[in-house]
């Protein structure tokens, strides 16, 4: 059976390079299975695309060759793993396996990407049989399915690993300071920053290379001023709020100077490791995945974790219509394609590494969080330091399930890239700012006009 895709409505969106003719597969996966009837897959191999981890590759080459080994055992099947290493990239892959009709038979993507993947209608639309393949929809934590798909009916993403933001800070060097906690606000948290500048040691580690941090502190700070950067059918780039946040989140380097003048060229790895050898007070929009590496540096048992500041620059309080957002829901959701010919497989993959047991495994390697209910609640019962990760975790606020979400995201990460040449040279001016927002405005408006 062919699915067919209208090319105007797929237009706009960069997932599918702008436009999707159509893919050979049934609309949902095969016969009923429950999670626990066994799938034979002899002599087959399952592909999946998954991001690759910058913090722990070593860890995840090991982690491939055990979850292949495990399915073989389980149903005779082996696991084929393919990597991309950014947002472009994985765009790319997608896009490229999806207008031929072959390619990954599964694909772990980032939570925000899952509007954009619905949008295309290339990946299987879950039924209650498929649900019940991976163990039924109350095997998860119900926050994690907040961005499954537009409504708990019309879902495509079962997630895999939840991954919510919060700000890591070294006890050490705020009492020797005077600081009792990290601020609530973001002015109040620079404060703090300038204060513990001091030497070679900074108040705050950031990536400005990196491909997915900067876009999330402008967005949360525009949200948290009342501005979605979506709003319905309209795009709020030119939104003053927006630009606000930008300035803000340069002005930490350029004016404030409580940033390493290196991480101009940083990746999220690198700030990490710059908060892990003391030399940074503050880790915002960091994940529990740096507890494994923050766990054998110098500031093992000198760090914490707290919720990042929810009001938004120049402001006490959240002004009206503004979210107290702690940070995106976050994490990653796996998604099968419908031209698959092997999704009973893929749906029982699935169930095995959404297990308690695996997922209690996966985050002892790796240190995301767990959707399986039954295993997060374990972690939560038995880890204080993770508290504050797991309290950002329900104040989470999602990104806007739009089909031109990743046009978006894109744009937010583009205005940062175009922007590295001024920081480096000390200074962002402010018209060429407003000229970068008013072309990413013009960007994503038509991908929004185009998207269905």
């Amino acid at each position: 059976m062919k699915a067919r895709h209208a090319l105007g409505a797929l237009a706009g969106i960069a997932i599918l390079g702008l436009a999707l003719q159509g893919c050979a597969a049934s609309t949902t996966a095969p016969a009923p299975a429950s999670s626990s009837a066994k799938v034979d897959g002899a002599g087959k191999t399952l592909d999946v695309m998954i991001g690759a981890n910058a913090l722990y590759p070593a860890e995840q080459k090991q982690w491939f060759q055990d979850v292949s080994d495990r399915f073989e055992k389980l149903t005779g099947a082996k696991v084929n793993f393919e990597t991309f290493a950014s947002a472009n990239d994985e765009l790319t892959k997608i896009q490229t396996s999806v207008l031929s009709g072959q390619g990954p038979d599964l694909y772990n993507l980032g939570s925000t990407f899952t509007p954009t993947a619905y949008s295309t209608g290339a990946f299987v639309q879950l039924t209650n049989a498929d649900w019940k393949k991976v163990g039924g929809r109350d095997k998860f934590i119900p926050g994690t399915l907040g961005i499954s798909g537009p409504d708990s009916t019309h879902e495509v993403g079962i997630p895999f690993a939840s991954r919510p933001f919060v700000m890591a800070y070294n006890k050490d060097l705020l009492a020797a300071a005077g600081i009792d906690k990290p601020a609530t606000t973001w002015d109040g948290l620079a404060a703090q920053a300038k204060k513990l500048t001091t030497g070679d040691t900074y108040g705050m580690a950031l990536a400005y290379a990196d491909s997915y941090d900067p876009w999330k502190f402008v967005w949360a700070m525009s949200v948290q001023a009342g501005n979605p950067i979506l709003d319905g059918k309209k795009a709020r780039f030119d939104d003053p709020t927006t630009l606000k946040a930008y300035e803000t989140y340069f002005s930490w380097l350029t004016s404030d100077k409580i940033v390493d003048p290196s991480a101009i060229g940083w990746k999220n790895a690198q700030a990490v490791a710059a908060f892990a050898s003391g030399k940074a007070a503050f880790l915002p929009m960091t994940t529990s995945t740096s507890m494994v590496t923050l766990d054998k540096s110098a500031v093992a048992g000198k760090y914490a974790y707290a919720l990042m500041p929810t009001v938004p620059p120049g402001a006490k309080t959240n002004p009206k219509g503004g979210k107290p957002a702690t940070s995106i829901i976050s994490g990653d959701n796996v998604v099968v394609a419908k031209y698959s010919k092997n999704q009973d497989l893929a749906f029982a993959l699935v169930s095995m590494l959404t297990s308690a047991s695996s997922q209690t495994s996966y985050q002892k390697i790796f240190g995301d969080l767990p959707t399986n209910a039954e295993a997060a609640k374990k972690l939560e019962d038995g880890n204080d330091a993770l508290a504050p990760v797991i309290d950002s975790a329900s104040k989470s606020v999602g990104t806007p399930f739009s089909g031109a979400w990743g046009d978006t995201q894109l744009a937010l990460v583009n205005v940062v890239v175009q922007s590295i040449p001024s920081l480096s040279n000390g200074s962002v001016n402010v018209s060429d700012l407003k000229a970068k927002l008013a072309s990413a405005q013009s960007t994503v408006q038509a991908a929004l006009d185009k998207a269905k």
